[in-house]
């Protein structure tokens, strides 16, 4: 009875309207929006809440930012797939978002919880190519406004060691933007190749491999069963080999940029997952005009010897000029810096 009476009041009351559909008109247009609301991406002011036709996901060997916790999304107009590619970031119809929100909890050591959004970047394929666009949430965390010429802001946290930790951070300007996005003078995605989306991903309806979610829900097109996709490992999967784990590290931290159709092209250190030749991976090379980058070190990596190898020197360094890599970091990824240490050491001396 009691359950006839509340159909009842839901049909006098009409259900909830529904939100509309993300802006594709805005999307697609010229002009970046002055807010990220203006795009309709998120039903809520504070974007915790996608909207329809945005789905979640994550990279198996994620890009280290000053320890944020980063929420990525994409969304794709209806109707619209992006087409697999075995190597390179998967072809992505006009109109497409890139969606990446960088977050940082109040202890590290608790990811998720009181967490607040620092900025929402956009990376969406007009008919022209790639844009990029940044957005930064203000202190009450209810809205995130367009700031093209990038912005430096203290974020303060509980460090993975108990202590308080500031963090410099840094919204790169557009400018930023194209070094790390950029091949061949075009602007292009860097995570979602197959290899960086083949794992399990928690959705709400339990886990699933997320190449295999993409292509039963339509959103991809032309991919192999993940069994037959390449993969990249987890760089902290103690499970995993080390080699696998530290090469990984380097191709989500820095082969975007050591490429050879990247901005340090010139360095002849390429540090791409599928490279495999010893000096290109800087095993025995000396640097390229690196100047004090070097360290007075003599070669990118010393097999056995980390503290003689300039890939780990400059992965230890702070300092402007010398860090490597040079963008999207103030602090020593201490974890990751570890690893690759440990590939340095454990490899045969010749």
């Amino acid at each position: 009875m009691r359950r006839f009476a509340f159909l009842g009041a839901l049909l006098c009351l009409g259900a909830a309207p529904k939100p509309p559909p993300p802006a594709l008109d805005l999307i697609l247009a010229e002009t970046p929006a002055p807010r990220l609301a203006d795009y309709r991406l998120f039903t809520d002011a504070g974007a915790r809440r996608p909207n329809a036709g945005l789905t979640l996901y994550g990279l198996n060997a994620p890009l280290f930012s000053d320890y944020a916790e980063k929420h990525r999304l994409v969304f794709l107009p209806p109707g619209t797939a992006a087409r697999y590619d075995a190597q390179e970031a998967f072809a992505f119809p006009v109109g497409a978002v890139l969606v990446k929100t960088f977050a940082y909890p109040a202890d590290l050591r608790r990811p998720g919880v009181d967490e607040r959004y620092v900025e929402t970047r956009l990376l969406i394929r007009k008919p022209q190519g790639w844009f990029a666009q940044t957005y930064v949430w203000n202190a009450d965390q209810t809205e995130a406004v367009l700031r093209r010429a990038g912005a430096r802001m203290e974020v303060a946290v509980t460090g993975h060691d108990g202590k308080p930790l500031t963090i410099d951070y840094a919204v790169p300007n557009q400018n930023q933007c194209k070094e790390c996005h950029q091949r061949d003078e075009t602007l292009t995605p860097l995570g979602p190749k197959a290899r960086n989306l083949n794992g399990d991903f928690a959705y709400a309806g339990g886990p699933e491999n997320q190449l295999a979610h993409w292509s039963r829900r339509g959103l991809l097109v032309g991919a192999p069963s993940p069994s037959r996709a390449p993969r990249t490992p987890q760089w902290d999967d103690p499970k995993a080999p080390l080699e696998g784990r530290a090469r990984a590290y380097l191709d989500a931290n820095c082969a975007h940029c050591h490429d050879p159709r990247g901005v340090a092209s010139n360095s002849g250190l390429f540090l791409a997952l599928e490279e495999t030749r010893p000096p290109a991976l800087g095993v025995g090379k000396g640097p390229v005009a690196a100047g004090r980058g070097a360290g007075g070190l003599a070669v990118g990596i010393k097999p056995g010897d980390p503290d003689a190898s300039i890939l780990a020197y400059r992965m230890a360094s702070t300092e402007p000029g010398v860090m490597m890599p040079e963008l999207g970091r103030s602090v020593r990824h201490e974890e990751g810096l570890a690893l690759v240490r440990a590939w340095i050491a454990a490899m045969p001396a010749p």
